[in-house]
């Protein structure tokens, strides 16, 4: 309802009576069990909002027009997204996937889309039904041809003229365009002519393109207390689409991002449930996203009901293309690996998924920790000298005989390679004062082994060489 009136009705309340225009009161009479809602205005332009954002991943180039209507200039994704057709089937799967339905029209210009996506629905749909109209065209002579039939109160400038246009006959667009030109202006106005010469693409269209904010936030409450966070992948999955139009239109794409579930509000209030994740590779793709945050809600066990779902983006990096090979690596790509490793986290926990990381400290036994496998990894500095180091570390340097002054671990050992010296740990009270060697027994073995260099020195064995 809008001011009393109808302003849209199901099919269900229009064969039971209920009108476009019809009072309150004739609704209550004709089918008192109708279900009222009045019209929410700033429900409308946040759901168009959320709608623009997710469309940006398919063009950056969108804007709204009258009348619930969305914009897209797509002439340079065709190609990107495999022609006209399955690009209008990726959108209209975003419009289902936000929770809304969507009559799409397409053409070389907009007023011209504009009109084929109103007209299925137009009030005089009728007439045109023994000539059936196609919403998508890609041709301008195709579109003319389509648009010389719809009915002449479909475009919006007409509207005020309708009546002078039915008394001399004129019921479709192709019949006002063969009207003399001045005798048409005399009798209407500039308005009408601009129109018509915009959707036939005789004159120019200027827009002003949406431009996506810096920083992503989005926010969707409930119908509901939801009470299983399994139950809020719906109202998420909306969410995440409008992040993935917001990276791809600023060629960005998402290393970590904070999902809250609000609880409560006002004197019972209750600090939201804020649900972390971090991916092992930038990314941007829809599937992956909502796969990552389907297996994360599933390990959710919420506190109390929820009421709103929050998106945040916190880590961004530059999109980088894929870096496609000619011979693809055996068992998968280096990118399917970080993603399996992605749904191991979000299923096992971040604390339990480890993966070796170089550390700042020059101790051996310090040098390298065990780190969430999705976490960071800070690049390694350029210009650093390889080492010669082996392959297994004892996990406690053992204590060596010294026979001759020389080493000794099943023969006197020869050092071959050293000094190389190992000063650290003063920020610790660990204190490791080092001169580590190679060292050969009378087998051929290498052996890792350092001199403790305080007043009492002694030889440790630290590793063993393959």
């Amino acid at each position: 309802m809008d001011q009393e009136r109808v302003l849209v009705c199901s099919a269900e309340a229009t064969l039971a009576g209920v009108e476009l225009a019809m009072r309150r009161g004739g609704v209550s009479a004709i089918a008192p069990e109708t279900i009222l809602l009045e019209r929410d205005g700033e429900k409308e332009r946040r759901a168009i909002d959320a709608i623009s954002l997710a469309l940006l991943q398919y063009t950056p180039e969108v804007t709204h027009g009258e009348d619930f209507t969305i914009l897209m200039d797509v002439s340079a994704s065709l190609r990107a997204f495999n022609g006209c057709l399955a690009l209008c089937r990726r959108v209209r799967a975003s419009m289902h996937a936000l929770g809304f339905t969507a009559r799409i029209g397409t053409a070389p210009t907009a007023l011209g889309a504009w009109l084929l996506a109103h007209s299925a629905h137009s009030a005089h749909a009728a007439s045109t039904a023994r000539q059936r109209i196609h919403a998508r065209v890609v041709q301008m002579n195709s579109m003319a041809r389509q648009l010389d039939r719809l009915p002449c109160a479909l475009l919006p400038a007409a509207n005020q003229h309708q009546e002078w246009l039915q008394a001399i006959g004129c019921e479709n667009l192709g019949a006002l365009r063969k009207l003399p030109r001045a005798g048409l202006q005399r009798r209407t106005n500039q308005t009408l002519l601009g129109a018509l010469d915009r959707a036939y693409g005789l004159a120019h269209e200027l827009f002003e393109w949406i431009v996506p904010p810096l920083t992503f936030s989005a926010r969707i409450e409930t119908h509901d207390r939801i009470e299983h966070a399994d139950a809020l992948m719906i109202g998420a999955t909306g969410l995440i689409l409008q992040m993935v139009g917001w990276l791809v239109s600023l060629q960005q794409a998402v290393s970590h991002f904070t999902i809250f579930l609000e609880h409560e509000h006002g004197r019972l209030a209750i600090p939201p449930t804020q649900i972390d994740i971090s991916l092992a590779e930038p990314a941007w793709h829809e599937e992956h996203l909502l796969r990552l945050l389907k297996e994360r809600l599933g390990r959710v066990e919420l506190a109390a009901p929820v009421v709103a779902v929050r998106l945040e983006a916190t880590q961004l990096e530059p999109m980088l293309p894929p870096n496609a090979t000619l011979f693809p690596e055996p068992g998968g790509t280096p990118a399917d690996f970080r993603r399996l490793l992605e749904l191991l986290v979000a299923r096992l926990g971040q604390e339990n998924v480890l993966g070796l990381a170089d550390t700042d400290d020059h101790r051996p036994e310090q040098a390298n920790a065990w780190l969430p496998a999705t976490g960071k990894r800070l690049p390694q500095p350029s210009g650093t000298e390889c080492l010669d180091r082996p392959f297994w570390l004892l996990p406690k340097p053992v204590a060596l005989l010294t026979r001759d002054d020389r080493p000794f671990y099943g023969s006197p050992l020869k050092l071959i390679f050293g000094p190389e010296r190992i000063e650290a740990g003063w920020w610790d009270d660990a204190i490791a004062a080092r001169d580590y060697f190679i060292a050969q027994g009378a087998d051929a073995s290498c052996y890792w082994i350092y001199l403790e260099r305080t007043q009492h020195a002694r030889w440790y064995l630290h590793g063993l060489y393959a």
